[in-house]
């Protein structure tokens, strides 16, 4: 197969992440979810006229003016009586304006003497008086399908009455790692050994994204070993292995995939790291194949894996979400493949600087602890030099 581009391999992917089938989710535990259908208020915002600040309720027609104070409202508790002509009530944050009032007069605007309040300047009808309705209307939408539920937008939910909404299931996934060199970090190492990161890192990025993750592995290179662990891992709606995707004798899960029923889509992106990632399905299993090297596999898991699982859940734009940025030192680009630079993120005059990071070898993941993005170097001839503008991806 030729090597796809960053872009295409992506529409591959996008095209086969259809949401999941929705389902029913408290509130309190909505955060990070996927609206399936729009949200709608239950209830007009505020729900009665209520006070912007701590004050005087009065009839803006006869401020300024002298006013006897009958009464007092606290938040919570309504007056008992309407306001009659030619008096004020005193009034907290968020209570209710009683009937015959028309305006708040804030309490730092007048002189308290006793039970008289002196109201120095005329109000506008209206003034400090939110609204009922104001902020929303009963049975209007408050978000749309597709809208991801962050602290803000729970927080509109809430107050909109809502005490659940219907979600796309979180997606199931496995994180299956190979390599018969793989031991387990904190085991002691045998010669040629080395510890195993992939797996605690897309369980990790999985997370993050919604999906409920089950991990397996490491598998050691034995086509026995790979076809009972492949087959308990393609139960799930996404399905991400970790090394085994190339092209050597011990590079065993794309052969055995294809002889599990895994219609292979592609495989190989016109990108470094990350080159040999592959793609495929088995009925509306999504089987993402990544390199071994880490970083190649961190990339391969946020351009493409990370996506898949938020429209899974549907979301409207699940990425990726580049930004733009520049280069804060001259970069050589690649003749023939985009190239994924870990960099370092920063402000200067208000514009993002990002700082390319030594050790760019797809296996240096600790030198990746550095990062906190990753630049895209569009393939060509030469190097782009400092200042030059280039989209970057915040790394979560």
């Amino acid at each position: 197969m030729a090597l796809l581009t960053i872009a295409e391999a992506l529409a591959c992917v996008l095209e086969r992440a259809t949401p999941l089938e929705p389902e029913q989710v408290p509130l309190a535990e909505a955060s990070g979810r996927v609206l399936a259908h729009p949200a709608h208020a239950r209830t007009d915002l505020p729900p009665f006229a209520s006070s912007a600040m701590d004050g005087f309720a009065v009839r803006a027609a006869e401020t300024p003016g002298s006013l006897p104070i009958s009464g007092r409202i606290a938040a919570g508790r309504p007056a008992e009586r309407p306001l009659g002509h030619g008096e004020a009530m005193g009034i907290a944050t968020g209570g209710a304006v009683p009937d015959g009032a028309d305006a708040v007069v804030p309490i730092e605007d007048v002189v308290e003497r006793g039970e008289t309040v002196e109201v120095v300047g005329r109000l506008e009808v209206g003034a400090n008086v939110r609204p009922r309705g104001g902020d929303v209307r009963a049975d209007e939408e408050i978000l749309s399908a597709g809208a991801v539920l962050g602290p803000a937008r729970v927080a509109a939910l809430a107050a909109a009455g809502l005490d659940e909404v219907t979600c796309c299931r979180r997606p199931n996934a496995v994180v299956l790692t190979t390599g018969t060199e793989l031991r387990s970090p904190g085991a002691p190492l045998g010669p040629g050994e080395i510890y195993e990161s992939n797996g605690v890192m897309l369980e990790t990025l999985l997370v993050s994204a919604g999906a409920r993750v089950e991990r397996l592995g490491p598998v050691p290179d034995d086509e026995g070993a790979h076809r009972a662990a492949l087959e308990r891992a393609l139960g799930g709606d996404v399905l991400v292995t970790s090394g085994g995707v190339s092209v050597g004798p011990h590079d065993l899960v794309r052969a055995l995939e294809r002889e599990l029923g895994v219609e292979e889509l592609f495989w190989g992106v016109a990108m470094r790291p990350g080159k040999p990632v592959s793609f495929g399905i088995r009925g509306r299993t999504l089987v993402f194949g990544l390199p071994g090297n880490p970083v190649s596999s961190l990339v391969g898991g946020e351009l493409f894996v990370r996506p898949a699982l938020l429209a899974l859940q549907g979301a409207t734009d699940p990425g990726p979400r580049w930004q733009l940025g520049a280069l804060a030192a001259p970069v050589r680009r690649n003749a023939a493949r985009d190239e994924l630079v870990r960099v370092r993120s920063g402000i200067d005059g208000g514009a993002v600087l990002l700082t390319p990071l030594s050790g760019q070898e797809s296996h240096m993941i600790v030198r990746s602890a550095a990062a906190d993005a990753l630049a895209l170097v569009e393939r060509g001839d030469g190097s782009l030099p400092a200042g030059a503008p280039v989209r970057y991806l915040r790394l979560v």
